[in-house]
């Protein structure tokens, strides 16, 4: 991913040096565990410890002689062991051995970050509504003003979304913290299940239960959709506040600097910028889920068609899953949100967001359903079309109800403000 939508934590962890430390632990996991089993001398482990990471430039300098990654890696691992204690480095693996167990690891860290960024934005999002639970606004079906609702409950929905996310993501961590050391095919022909054991449980992982060489890929894509799936919830936040941020709406403003310009032609302009880059990375993210189920089935016990693709799609997808929720926590966290605005706009429509609030008081009084749906309906048709407040054309229709309120429509809010806390105590 390019560096403008990576953070730090997430380019360490797949830099090329941090991919070659992980490849030298794994390597020394696995020859520790072969000299518990008496296959290894303890003196070629020693040497294997005091060996450093090898440089990724000497590396990529090897590969072009080579042409393969992971012999090339051990040429530079072993170039300053002793020969007689090189010899056992890789003893009895394969290469996706090394590589797959690895990527396991690093997959599980990455998803780790993806999972706290996650969790600070879920907390934002409760928060916030907590906030503005009694904040009423428009609420729009079709785009359309359809009735009253409170901006705190936007916002509960959209944490419950995460929320269900979070859980998606924690599911997919356990399918992809696995490794394998099983040899060739899978089979343990030249290496003992119980180095598998030791490698894995030393890194954290799960075992892969009938590996065939390689860790199955459907793991991979359960990963890279549950990324995705949290990226299209963020896009909903954002395609909201996008939405809510028209100079026709303006009920809220993303937070800007001091710095902040909106157009190199228009001073004026105060475009909902951070919305619309977290809307546009979300469809990258769709795209990569795709692939990556293209990624699953791999010819007989493995192929190598997939490394290509997961050396784009895997890094980018868990940076750009980080990115994402991080600055959607920011976006929220920062929102400007003008309640003045949303009750004006309630308004706009003269009091035809009432429209329900009336047919279920003549219902409810025992007024036939056509009959009142057709005398609501011509009230409102007269409103539309005159702009005379809902409450005179009512009138005109021989309909009095008394005030009509948005607060008619909160009798029940508490309900989902109890739900609410139940997400507020999972936090804490």
């Amino acid at each position: 991913m390019i560096p403008r939508y990576t953070l730090p934590p997430m380019a360490d962890l797949f830099s090329d040096q941090h991919r070659y430390a992980t490849w030298v632990r794994v390597e020394i996991l696995a020859s520790q565990a072969q000299v518990q089993l008496g296959l290894v001398p303890p003196e070629a482990l020693e040497d294997m410890r005091r060996a450093p990471v090898p440089d990724p430039a000497r590396v990529a300098e090897i590969e072009r002689e080579r042409d393969h990654e992971v012999l090339s890696f051990l040429a530079a691992f072993c170039q300053d062991m002793p020969p007689a204690s090189a010899r056992w480095v890789h003893l009895g693996m394969t290469s996706y051995d090394l590589v797959d167990t690895a990527l396991g690891h690093t997959l599980a860290r990455g998803t780790d970050l993806v999972l706290e960024a996650a969790g600070r934005l879920r907390r934002v999002l409760a928060a916030r509504a907590r906030e503005h639970w009694h904040t009423v606004c428009v609420g729009r079906t079709h785009g359309v003003h359809a009735e009253p609702t409170t901006f705190g409950h936007k916002l509960a929905s959209f944490a419950f979304a995460v929320d269900r996310c979070h859980t998606r993501l924690r599911a997919a961590r356990e399918a992809v913290a696995v490794g394998t050391v099983s040899g060739s095919v899978g089979t343990y022909a030249l290496i003992d299940p119980a180095v598998e054991a030791y490698v894995c449980r030393e890194l954290g992982l799960g075992v892969e239960s009938a590996p065939s060489q390689v860790v199955a890929r459907d793991r991979h894509a359960q990963l890279v959709a549950a990324v995705a799936a949290l990226g299209a919830c963020i896009e909903q936040i954002a395609l909201e506040m996008r939405l809510l941020q028209r100079t026709e709406v303006g009920e809220v403003e993303e937070a800007r600097t001091g710095a902040y310009q909106g157009s190199s032609a228009m001073p004026h302009k105060r475009n909902p910028t951070t919305s619309e880059r977290l809307c546009g990375l979300a469809r990258i993210l769709r795209g990569h889920a795709g692939t990556m189920l293209e990624n699953v089935a791999l010819w007989h016990e493995r192929d190598l068609a997939h490394q290509s693709v997961e050396r784009v799609i895997l890094p980018d997808s868990l940076t750009l899953g980080h990115y994402q929720a991080t600055r959607a926590a920011d976006l929220i966290e920062g929102l400007r949100v003008f309640p003045d605005r949303m009750r004006a706009n309630i308004g706009h429509t003269h009091g035809l967001v009432y429209s329900s609030a009336v047919l279920a008081e003549l219902l409810g009084g025992g007024t036939e359903r056509e009959k009142a749906y057709r005398a609501v309906q011509a009230a409102a048709n007269r409103t539309a079309a005159r702009g005379e407040e809902f409450q005179d054309t009512l009138a005109q229709e021989g309909i009095d109800i008394g005030p009509l309120r948005p607060e008619r429509f909160l009798a029940h809010h508490d309900v989902i403000a109890a739900r609410l806390e139940s997400l507020v105590e999972l936090e804490d």
